[in-house]
């Protein structure tokens, strides 16, 4: 019979690869609908207003 220590580790484990998995598919999505597109256009206007250009 499992410990209260091996259980709690055991949770731990399945909690941090359900995060990790989320983490996994939320990145895929972003990938299909071009939310990287987003963050590379609103960086570059970023960049250009700084050095006065934009």
């Amino acid at each position: 019979m499992p410990t209260q220590k091996q259980r709690n580790f055991s949770t731990g484990k399945r909690i941090r690869g359900g995060i990790l998995a989320a983490a996994v598919v939320l990145l895929v999505l972003g990938i299909v609908q071009s939310g990287h597109m987003d963050v590379r256009n609103k960086a570059i206007r970023i960049c250009y207003e700084c050095i006065g250009i934009g």
